[in-house]
């Protein structure tokens, strides 16, 4: 029997100058370690519906340029269908926008960063409930990150466990119950990445009184941020095995 795909949720599009690279899905599905038959792909932002998250073995959620405070209806959609698959216990990591999604669907809240806009290579801090986290676990205390937003999970869900931490942002990383996961940084992102990202943020990091020239020279791989996203992968397939297993 095959294993059950991966389902990609797609909430926005890379800057137009980073497209040459495919579409946020494909980063994410390279980074995992996927293949393209592995996953299946839905456009929310332009009104795709959502599928019977049993379907799948895991679900990761992408970044997107939209804000999560906006409310837009298709974001609000995703949101429900978010929180009835987490409570439904299927596995879930979310990125940027997607981190941001799953904690307003869980309760959390989220609202531009009073410490401005956060770009480039970030040092992030675990937090002590990392050493005991499936995905976090194992890792050194300290590792860099790529990182481009300017809203933030200001309070996290209840009862969930920040992870990770970094100096613009108390919460890089939450888990919320046994299979679910929010990231503010992008594991997915490799250097060339975040250096278009900084070149076409340099007004917004300029207004914010950041140096987008220094900020792209300190850009550096992140090895360590996007073995996260294989780590989900493995962790996500464990236990749908174990809920197979159960069921048969």
């Amino acid at each position: 029997m095959n294993p059950r795909p991966f389902l990609i949720v797609e909430t926005g599009r890379p800057l137009a100058a980073l497209r040459r690279y495919g579409r946020f899905p494909h980063w994410i599905r390279v980074a995992a370690g996927l293949a393209e038959a592995q996953t299946e792909v839905v456009d929310v932002e332009h009104g795709a519906p959502l599928p019977d998250p049993d379907r799948f073995a895991g679900v990761l959620v992408t970044g997107s340029a939209a804000y999560v405070t906006d409310r837009a209806d298709w974001s609000e959609r995703s949101a429900d269908w978010l929180r009835a698959a987490v409570h439904g216990g299927t596995p879930v990591f979310g990125i940027c926008y997607g981190h941001q999604l799953l904690a307003h669907a869980l309760g959390g809240q989220v609202d531009y960063n009073p410490a401005g806009r956060e770009s480039g290579t970030v040092e992030l801090a675990l937090e002590p409930a990392a050493s005991s986290d499936p995905l976090f676990a194992g890792l050194p205390r300290r590792f860099p990150a790529h990182a481009t937003h300017l809203q933030s999970v200001l309070r996290a869900p209840d009862g969930a466990a920040v992870l990770a931490r970094s100096a613009l942002d108390s919460c890089q990383a939450f888990r919320w119950g046994e299979q679910a996961w929010g990231v503010q940084f992008h594991p997915e992102f490799a250097t060339h990445h975040m250096r278009g990202y900084v070149r076409a943020r340099a007004h917004c990091i300029r207004s914010h009184g950041g140096c987008a020239r220094a900020i792209e020279r300190g850009v550096s791989a992140a090895p360590l941020a996007r073995q996260l996203l294989r780590r989900f992968v493995r962790q996500a397939r464990h236990a749908s095995g174990e809920l197979a297993a159960k069921q048969g």
